[in-house]
């Protein structure tokens, strides 16, 4: 039940993936009204596969992308489902679905199909409509001022019809992988074959018999040269570091047709490949897997919010900025992260304040809360463009703490880092092989997995 001396509002969600699915059912929960804009046909965001990339910038240089979803059709999760759901609906096995630990995206979609249908989610989301502009509503309105509104422009794709409306509150939730992130290479420009980032890979045949350079050893980088090796002449994975994880060491050796490069040095004309360590090859393409950047084209802020070089500022817990918290707040920036739990104390906390049954520190107190963590990035030396990626589970509990979100359950971190290490020293084998049998039994036995009869949703718990 809702407080009677809780304020509703008016709020809108933009995005239908996890992060903004989880904010709608938060938010109806606390008893605001929700419109959710999504502009796809349903919900899923990143999750949502698209195979349709023909008419994509191959290197996602145009200012607005046509596909949104970054998934390739071999991509199966690099987490173990069971530390993967939302707190009160497990990531639980189905009966005639994908039964894996460790499924196919299609696997995760349904699950999200799941959740929003036991919610009753998907009346309150306006499907292929997409954003093209949020602001400040204008007249006596001023930044800080509790009674800030927001305008929001969207189009429905279909028909062309073009709605402004006018929120109480805006949640941004569209996600930070569709946004091609591209290194600055010499000859990059004029280079005549083929070039492409890894948000438009699908599949490997249209690699058959080439000589393929894949810059980036992270996880898509390993995970589509793996799949390369059995169509390609030659992949060259090209790497900031030679120093490399036992792991990609061992299906280096096994593949001969797979080998480990240093950075791009410069890009020739004629196709060359020059390399920092004075090695070269003709290739016949380069894959860039070198991530993702953080993009709002549709929010206009009067330049309050920036990105500068993928640090989103400034954002106060990485969700809310100053002086316009808590109307406008931000969901599923951070990275390295147990994403959904976290999703969703952000809710949590979110549709708490706007309902006023708590506040956030004075305007100042945030600032000065984000320079210190700025500052301390900065002394640790952690890239710019790293900001946002936490990569530890205090951050996590710490931030639950204020709204009382139950920390992460032992079992969850540590089966999290069982798969990381197991990642670590078998890349090939991991999902299917795995020691950690004894922590399992723990997660399927915790409350997390009985607070529903194998009955009520169909799981075999």
């Amino acid at each position: 039940m809702v407080s009677e001396t809780c304020q509703s509002k008016n709020v809108c969600v933009i995005g239908a993936g996890p992060s903004g699915l989880v904010a709608a059912r938060e938010l109806r929960k606390e008893g605001h009204r929700v419109v959710v804009l999504e502009q796809n046909h349903d919900v899923g965001g990143q999750w949502l596969y698209d195979p349709n990339v023909e008419g994509e910038d191959p290197l996602g240089r145009a200012p607005t992308l046509k596909v949104h979803s970054s998934l390739y059709t071999s991509l199966r999760l690099i987490s173990p489902r069971e530390i993967m759901g939302f707190t009160d609906f497990p990531f639980a096995v189905k009966k005639g679905r994908d039964m894996r630990r460790f499924p196919g995206h299609r696997e995760l979609l349904l699950y999200l199909k799941d959740f929003c249908d036991w919610f009753g989610l998907r009346e309150l989301i306006r499907f292929n409509t997409r954003v093209s502009y949020v602001g400040m509503l204008d007249g006596d309105h001023v930044v800080g001022c509790k009674d800030l509104k927001w305008v929001v422009k969207s189009v429905e794709k279909k028909t062309e019809i073009f709605i402004e409306e006018v929120f109480d509150a805006v949640v941004v939730a569209t996600g930070h992988y569709s946004k091609p992130r591209l290194p600055s290479i010499q000859g990059m420009d004029a280079w005549k074959r083929k070039q492409l980032h890894s948000h438009i890979y699908r599949v490997p045949e249209p690699f058959r018999d080439e000589v393929v350079v894949v810059v980036g050893t992270s996880l898509s980088g390993q995970d589509i040269s793996m799949e390369l090796v059995d169509v390609a002449k030659a992949i060259y994975l090209s790497g900031k570091s030679l120093d490399i994880s036992e792991g990609l060491s061992k299906v280096i050796s096994k593949h001969e047709n797979l080998h480990l490069r240093p950075q791009i040095e410069a890009l020739q004309e004629d196709g060359k490949v020059l390399f920092v360590d004075g090695s070269w090859v003709i290739a016949d393409t380069i894959m860039y897997c070198t991530g993702y950047s953080y993009t709002f084209p549709f929010l206009d802020t009067k330049g309050i919010v920036t990105v500068d070089d993928d640090r989103v500022s400034p954002l106060y817990e990485h969700t809310f900025p100053p002086s316009l918290a808590p109307s406008l707040s931000f969901i599923g920036i951070p990275r390295k992260i147990i994403g959904f739990p976290f999703f969703e104390s952000q809710a949590k906390w979110i549709a708490q304040l706007l309902s006023g049954k708590t506040t956030l520190p004075s305007r100042d107190d945030m600032m000065q809360s984000i320079k210190e963590f700025y500052h301390s990035r900065d002394v640790a030396g952690i890239p710019k463009h790293n900001t946002h990626d936490i990569a530890e589970f205090e951050y996590c509990d710490k931030y639950g703490d204020h709204i009382g979100f139950p920390h992460l359950e032992e079992w969850r971190k540590e089966l999290c880092l069982s798969a990381l290490r197991n990642a670590e020293t078998d890349l090939e084998t991991y999902r299917d092989s795995w020691d950690d049998h004894e922590l399992l039994q723990e997660a399927l036995q915790s409350p997390h997995f009985t607070q529903f009869g194998a009955q009520d949703l169909d799981f075999p718990l």
